[in-house]
């Protein structure tokens, strides 16, 4: 069995053996207990002009291939969200052509499909509130023309335009008067896009006039919004807005760092339409995150023992998970994607470790060594031998060579090799 070479911030070089799993069987339908969503990245072509400034050129068969890769797992695809670098190298012609890409892929397999709809079309950084429901509009028919749902996503014009909030009112309210369907509201916190700090709030506001705002909007157009998604960070933040939330509305956490007990819930029971007890609404959130994308046959096999009501399962299965999770988004958080990415290159979803923008060179080795090392204990490595080649050999283009042999790994890290070793060795 071949063993992953880890690198610290130091330089020190050790290892850790690579742990063989059994893969997760593909279910045939989508998990019942939990409504879930991966939200799916995008995959460009190697060999393109990915760089900062640049359109993006995508590898549409890999990115569309890992948009059926979770559907297979019964997971929805969240697609064109900040996981797929909106704002961040994504531009506006490819976002486009991206959601009626899925939006076919998913009509083809049954799969649940949305998409995220924002005012990052629109080149000027400050319009007015009557542009940014404009701005709103043009997306909104675009995707739903396109047949995938909607998550509304939040807007720096609007966070920039906003004084109060009076102004967040009056735009959502003018949006979902428009829309076709129920969509997901989405409050995206300042960790994951600065320019977003306090938004729903106005200036000056907090994050309880914020949830405040948000429920008011809710409120008003309870019939026009399916969900909430919060992505603050804030588990106590996010208990507390859904057990505001009217019953039809759903919450879907995007908490990256604390998904295991928000998905959970508190273990409030209710009886269900057929008398059996259920969930109660307002006590559990569903799920809508990044993170699902980077352990998708994971997150699949632990929601379905919630869908057999085995809890212990559940626990066992997703919270080794959560340290993966907190690494892959450790601050600064809005660099997650990269690690995202990260680990679609090693499971084989994608043919080289490059991302739209030169994001890829976001986070250092030593970071996605802690990301390799978490990913192999928790079982979110689906091809081990290929993610250790590839991790290895990563780490011997950057002249961290190996091997060490596996009867001296358990006596502890070595200094960092600065010979001219073969580093094909770190393949062995």
């Amino acid at each position: 069995m071949t063993d992953l070479l880890l690198v610290s911030a130091d330089g020190t070089v050790g290892s850790d053996r690579l742990i063989e799993r059994d893969p997760v069987l593909k279910p045939g339908a989508p998990p019942r207990a939990r409504t879930a969503y991966a939200a799916a990245h995008v995959i460009p072509k190697p060999y393109a002009e990915n760089v900062p400034g640049a359109p993006a050129d995508l590898d549409w068969d890999a990115t569309l291939a890992f948009r059926h890769h979770v559907w297979s797992y019964g997971l929805g695809v969240a697609d064109a969200m900040d996981t797929a670098q909106r704002n961040m190298g994504l531009d506006a012609a490819t976002t486009r052509e991206l959601i009626s890409r899925s939006a076919r892929e998913a009509a083809s397999v049954g799969g649940a499909l949305v998409a995220g709809v924002n005012t990052d079309h629109v080149d000027d950084d400050v319009i007015s509130l009557e542009g940014v429901v404009d701005a709103y509009l043009h997306q909104l028919e675009l995707t739903e023309d396109a047949g995938a749902g909607v998550v509304l996503m939040a807007s720096r014009h609007l966070a920039r335009a906003a004084e109060s909030p009076a102004d967040y009112e009056r735009v959502y309210g003018a949006v979902l008067a428009r829309a076709g369907r129920p969509v997901i509201l989405h409050w995206l916190g300042e960790a994951f896009d600065p320019a977003l700090r306090g938004y729903f709030s106005g200036r000056g506001g907090d994050a309880g006039a914020a949830a405040d705002t948000l429920i008011r909007i809710i409120e008003a157009n309870s019939d026009a919004v399916a969900g909430v998604k919060m992505s603050l960070l804030d588990a106590d933040a996010e208990i507390a807005v859904r057990a505001r939330l009217p019953r039809t509305t759903a919450m879907f956490t995007g908490d990256d760092f604390n998904y295991v007990d928000l998905i959970a819930g508190d273990g409030t029971k209710v009886a269900g339409d057929d008398g059996r007890q259920v969930d109660a609404p307002g006590h559990y959130s569903n799920a809508l995150l990044g993170a699902f994308a980077a352990i998708t046959p994971v997150a699949s096999r632990g929601l379905r023992a919630l869908d057999d009501g085995d809890r212990d399962a559940y626990e066992r299965i997703l919270r080794p998970t959560e340290a993966l999770s907190r690494q892959v988004f450790a601050p600064p958080t809005f660099y997650y994607k990269t690690g995202v990415a990260f680990l679609s290159w090693l499971n084989g979803h994608q043919e080289s470790f490059t991302m739209v923008g030169g994001l890829h060179a976001a986070r250092s080795l030593p970071h996605l060594s802690e990301v390799v090392r978490l990913a192999n204990a928790c079982g979110a490595l689906e091809r081990p031998e290929l993610a250790a080649a590839r991790w290895n050999g990563l780490l011997a283009l950057n002249g961290i060579v190996g091997p060490i042999p596996q009867s001296s790994a358990a006596k502890g890290p070595r200094p960092l090799a600065t010979t001219d070793s073969d580093p094909n060795g770190a393949l062995a």
